[in-house]
C-alpha cells in the first residue's frame, strides 16, 4: 500500500517530524512491503514555523523580543528572502510552553512581545508575514501586540490603560502615527471560535491556561468593551468571524490593529504541501496529535486532514497520545488509537516515541485485509 504519514505535534512530547518518523518504524514492522511518504503538518499552533518554513526553503532568524510575561527572550523565527516573505509562530513568543508551569496567571499576560517581532520583520524588508497562531499562554485579545505597535488605549478620565484587565474602562483607542510592520500578515488560526460568548476564546480555551470559571465574567467585559470601543470608533467587527478567538484573542487584535487576514493554518500547510494531490494517492493516510477529542474536530489540522480524506476517498486512521469523546471521533476516521490503550499515562508520557510506533504496528496489522 502506498501510506502517507502526516501527524500533527503530540505536544510536549514530540514534534510532528519525530511522531512521523515513530509511526514509520511501527508501520514498517508489521507491513515492510508498503511504500511510505513521511509529510508533518501544523494547523497554525507549536511547529508551524518549523514546518511552512522547510516546505518553503525558509532560514532561520533570531530576535530578541519578551515572552508573555515581560521577560526577555531570543525568539527564532524564518526568512524567505525570494518572497520577502517572514514566518513566524506566535507559540515562540508568547507561548503557554515557555513559561514555569502555575508560576503566572492570564491576568499577568499579554502579547506585547509578538509586536517586537513583527516591528524586527519588517525592519528586515518583509512585504508579506505568516503569523502561526495556537499555543500561547494569552486572553488579552490582541492588546498587548497593539500597544507593541504604538496604537493606545484610555479610559473615560484620559487616562491610558495598560493591564488587559482593565479594558472594560476603556473609552477611546489612538492610533500611531505610521505603520512599523509588514503591510500584509496572514493570520494562520488553529481553531474556528469567535472571539466572545459561550464558544470564545475565554470559556474554550482560557481554563488550560489558567483561568478559572469565576473569573471569566471578567475576562468577558474586558473583550466585550474592546471589540465595542473597535466596532465605534473604527468601524471594524471581527469579533464574531472564525479565528478571532484563536490564540486568546491574538486573531482579533491582528485583524484589527495590524490589518491581517484569517486563514486557516492547515489549509495554508496543505496547500503548499500539495496535500490533496498527495492524500488522492494514498491507500491510507495516518494522523495524530498529543489528545485527540471534540476540539479535533473544530478546525484542528487533524480533523481537517480527517475532512479531505473523506472528500476523497481515502481511509484515515489516528492516533493520539490519549483520546475522548471516541463517538464522535469514530465517524470521521477509520481507526482511533490512543497510547494510553497501550500502556499507562505517565509511560505514554516518557516513552512517546516508543508507543507511538507500536500503535501504529497495531493499527498496521489490523489493515492486513487490504
Amino acid at each position: 500500500m502506498r501510506v502517507l504519514i502526516a501527524p500533527d505535534k503530540f505536544k510536549g512530547t514530540l514534534t510532528a517530524k519525530a511522531a512521523a518518523a515513530a509511526i514509520a518504524r511501527g508501520w514498517k514492522q508489521a507491513r515492510p512491503g508498503d511504500r511510505l511518504d513521511l509529510l508533518p503538518v501544523s494547523d497554525g499552533g507549536d511547529g508551524f514555523g518549523s514546518t511552512l518554513a522547510e516546505l518553503r526553503d525558509a532560514r532561520p532568524v533570531k530576535t530578541t523580543a519578551v515572552d508573555a510575561s515581560g521577560r526577555r527572550c531570543v525568539v527564532r523565527w524564518w526568512w524567505d528572502a525570494t518572497k520577502r516573505t517572514a514566518i513566524i509562530e506566535s507559540a515562540r513568543v508568547i507561548g503557554l510552553a515557555m513559561l514555569p508551569a502555575g508560576k503566572f496567571h492570564p491576568f499577568e499576560l499579554d502579547t506585547q512581545g509578538l509586536a517586537l517581532v513583527l516591528r524586527a520583520a519588517a525592519n528586515r524588508g518583509a512585504r508579506r508575514c505568516v503569523v502561526g497562531l495556537g499555543g500561547s499562554a494569552t486572553n488579552d485579545g490582541g492588546f498587548g501586540l497593539a500597544r507593541g505597535l504604538g496604537w493606545k488605549f484610555f479610559d473615560g478620565s484620559e487616562n491610558e490603560i495598560k493591564r488587559w484587565t482593565d479594558l472594560a474602562k476603556l473609552a477611546r483607542i489612538e492610533a500611531p502615527k505610521g505603520q512599523n510592520w509588514p503591510r500584509q500578515i496572514i493570520a494562520a488560526v488553529d481553531v474556528h471560535n469567535s472571539l466572545l460568548g459561550a464558544r470564545g476564546c475565554t470559556r474554550v480555551y482560557g481554563p488550560q491556561k489558567g483561568l478559572r470559571p469565576e473569573e471569566f465574567a471578567k475576562c468577558e467585559a474586558a473583550l466585550r468593551r474592546l471589540a465595542a470601543v473597535v466596532r465605534g470608533q473604527l468601524g471594524e467587527d471581527f469579533a464574531t468571524k472564525p479565528g478571532a478567538g484563536a490564540a486568546g484573542g491574538l486573531g482579533f487584535g491582528l485583524a484589527t490593529f495590524a490589518g491581517a487576514s484569517f486563514e486557516p493554518g492547515f489549509d495554508l500547510i496543505a496547500r503548499v504541501a500539495r496535500l490533496d494531490k498527495k492524500v488522492s494517492r494514498a491507500d491510507v493516510v495516518i494522523t495524530g496529535e498529543g489528545r485527540l477529542d471534540r476540539s479535533t474536530l473544530m478546525g484542528k489540522g487533524v480533523g481537517e486532514l480527517a475532512a479531505r480524506c473523506r472528500r476523497l476517498g481515502v481511509p484515515c486512521i489516528a492516533f493520539g497520545g490519549c483520546v475522548a469523546d471516541r463517538r464522535a471521533l469514530a465517524g470521521k476516521f477509520s481507526f482511533v488509537g490512543a497510547l494510553t490503550d497501550l500502556t499507562t499515562p505517565v509511560r505514554a508520557q516518557k516513552g512517546a516515541g516508543q508507543w507511538l510506533g507500536r500503535l501504529a504496528s497495531v493499527a498496521a496489522r489490523r489493515m492486513q485485509w487490504t
